[in-house]
């Protein structure tokens, strides 16, 4: 933009206007006349100050109109965009370059001292209160990456070379001048020091902002609102944080949302998290992380997919050595109302927590279970969360619920309930439980395993839950492969389609935060950071999503060797009469599954759910009432897409055994 110096008229037109300047010689306009001037009153300029044209009427809310210009305004070193209005400025406004079509007014300080990198390489201090968890936070920091940085501490080499490049980005956004993006909102705001803001966003009401990045954009806005208070911070994309949050030294996701007085501190949280209420501390939140209640704590823990019960607090000291215990709730878990667990605990993927655990239990081999407390003792229910309801309406709802609208989508998320990653858990778990079951007797009445018990019914039952899971998702998988073969295909056509198209995905699999993957191909990404072939942020979150990209080619060759092992059937020499049976056993399998699933399902709908319904009547009216507000089981959409579920699944199963030369 070419910006020239006023004229003497000009300038005595702004001095008539209650203006006036340090050094009229540092006011520069891009104007090409002198009659957008007239939107300029009561403004005193001082250092160098830039400022576009003024021809632009705003719209607010309930209809006022306002036109762009300057009013009432302090500018020090600050370049105000085309068509943009900056108005009662109590204090004033330093070293800024402001966009075009932005409002700002009702502000008291809005500054940027000395070089800034605007929340770029501040150290959270995640996990481990006391340190040696530390992850730089910075502008396009993935769930992945961060994750790589906190857990694999194990690899001093690879945290350097990572800290190394966090540290270089940040100190290449490092600057004397803040920026305010294109169509920016700010009103009724007390304090911003040192605050990067994209496109777009809107900032309403908040206490204070410091040292941080807000990298909204007109995709995926960000929003500020009323009492927020951020220090040391990174905002991403489509984020909402309003009502009183407190945030120091945290990293916020992509669609994040935090409101109604939430408070964190070195924390991270990432795609879709919402904290409402309660209190986080040193916590690494992966994606879909969900916290809404006042009396909620989550402190020194790593999880992901998780919903927090009211009141569910984790203690992550014994009064010894301080605050230096860490726990890890894997993707999926969940807590009850009250529940309590005192880390160092790890609970396997999709479990359930109720009631209060003190006896550092590790379940991660024995996913979809309940960890469940009767007087001070902690019982494990292996499997059993594979028949809820709720565990299928949670995966059903996860993708609906991805709020991100910007195309550039910093975190691989994958929504598999079964899935490498935990199928691998339910064969160990199964030899797990088995081995149990050899060395303490079957007819034990309880098992113990690592300070939790088993009860014998509930052992029994796991070793069948696990089995039928396996069942469901590797025939999953083959008749997927063969959803293309045709009819009457020889055995060796049939071993053809079935050969992998890669020998990546054999070994153990790792959630990396959200993304499912071969730990041999996270290692071959880590290997090159480590050894310098990999110098740059953004490559490195390409391979993530590189990796996400092939998730189905690598769970194939994954699932290729288990059919020998689970089935007795080796893919390599399978015939049609095989493939038969392993569908035939899918189809038991998945129909029981969802028959599981209707039953749990319909005890939402007995007498016993009907407590509290129907104001003073009888029977019939307490059901009348019932029906009303939840509706009938029969026609409840949950229940009818169980049973379409069966119908679709089981057509599916007979079609591709009509097509099978048995």
């Amino acid at each position: 933009m070419n910006y020239r110096n006023l004229s003497q008229q000009e300038i005595s037109l702004l001095q008539t206007a209650g203006c006036e300047a340090e050094d009229w010689g540092k006011v520069y306009t891009s104007m090409e006349d002198s009659s957008g001037l007239a939107w300029i009153r009561d403004v005193r300029f001082s250092g160098e100050v830039r400022f576009g044209r003024f021809d632009r009427w705003f719209e607010l809310p309930g209809g006022l109109r306002k036109h762009s210009g300057l009013n009432r305004a302090t500018l020090h070193h600050v370049t105000v965009g085309d068509n943009s209005l900056v108005e009662n400025v109590s204090n004033y406004i330093a070293n800024y370059s402001i966009g075009s079509d932005t409002v700002i007014e009702n502000v008291d300080l809005l500054i940027t001292d000395g070089v800034c990198r605007f929340g770029n390489g501040v150290e959270v201090t995640v996990l481990n209160e006391t340190g040696g968890r530390e992850v730089r936070i910075y502008d396009r920091l993935s769930a992945q990456t961060a994750y790589v940085m906190a857990m694999y501490r194990h690899r001093p080499s690879l945290i350097a070379a990572l800290d190394a490049l966090a540290e270089k980005y940040a100190a290449e956004q490092a600057s004397s001048m803040g920026t305010i993006g294109d169509h920016v909102f700010i009103r009724n705001t007390r304090f911003i020091s040192g605050v990067r803001i994209g496109d777009c966003a809107l900032i309403s009401g908040a206490s204070r902002l410091r040292n941080g990045s807000i990298n909204s954009n007109a995709s995926a806005p960000v929003k500020i609102g009323h009492g927020v208070i951020a220090d040391d911070f990174i905002f991403s994309s489509g984020s909402t944080v309003e009502d009183n949050t407190t945030l120091t030294r945290c990293f916020i996701g992509q669609a994040c949302r935090f409101g109604h007085g939430y408070s964190a501190s070195d924390s991270l949280f990432f795609s879709n998290c919402q904290g409402e209420n309660g209190e986080a501390c040193a916590i690494f939140a992966g994606p879909f992380t969900v916290t809404h209640h006042k009396s909620t704590l989550l402190i020194a823990g790593l999880f992901s997919f998780m919903n927090a019960g009211s009141g569910s607090n984790q203690s992550n000291h014994m009064y010894k050595l301080g605050p230096i215990h860490q726990g890890t709730l894997e993707r999926g878990a969940k807590t009850s109302s009250d529940s309590y667990i005192l880390w160092p605990s790890r609970v396997g993927a999709f479990s359930l927590v109720m009631g209060r655990h003190v006896n550092h239990s590790d379940t991660t081999w024995l996913p979809f279970s309940y960890l469940i407390e009767q007087q001070n003792t902690t019982y494990l229910v292996p499997g059993v969360n594979l028949r809820s309801v709720g565990t299928i309406r949670d995966a059903q709802k996860w993708p609906k619920r991805d709020g991100r609208t910007d195309p550039d989508r910093l975190d691989s998320i994958n929504y598999n309930l079964l899935s490498p990653y935990t199928i691998q858990k339910m064969f160990k778990g199964i030899k797990l439980l088995q081995n149990l079951q050899y060395s303490s007797g079957e007819l034990s009445d309880v098992y113990s395993y690592h300070s939790a018990k088993i009860r014998n019914s509930s052992l029994r039952n796991g070793i069948r839950f696990y089995r039928i899971a396996i069942t469901k998702f590797l025939g999953n998988s083959i008749i997927k492969r063969l959803e293309n073969l045709p009819s009457g295909a020889s055995d060796e056509e049939i071993r053809a389609v079935l050969r992998p198209d890669t020998p990546v995905g054999t070994g153990k699999w790792s959630d990396i935060s959200g993304l499912i993957a071969p730990k041999s191909e996270v290692n071959v990404l880590l290997d090159a950071i480590e050894s310098g072939q990999v110098t740059d942020l953004e490559a490195i979150n390409a391979a993530f999503r590189e990796m996400h990209a092939h998730y189905y080619t690598y769970e194939w060759t994954w699932a290729y060797d288990k059919y020998a092992e689970f089935f007795g059937y080796p893919l390599e020499t399978i015939t049609a009469g095989q493939v038969k049976d392993i569908v035939e056993q899918w189809k038991e399998a998945v129909i029981g599954l969802d028959k599981m699933l209707y039953e749990d399902a319909k005890k939402e709908f007995n007498l016993a759910s009907m407590t509290g319904f129907g104001a003073d009547g009888s029977k019939e009216e307490k059901e009348q009432d019932f029906v009303e507000v939840r509706g009938d089981f029969e026609s409840n959409s949950f229940v009818t897409a169980v049973l379409d579920h069966i119908r679709v699944k089981e057509a599916l199963g007979n079609e591709l055994i009509g097509r099978l030369r048995v």
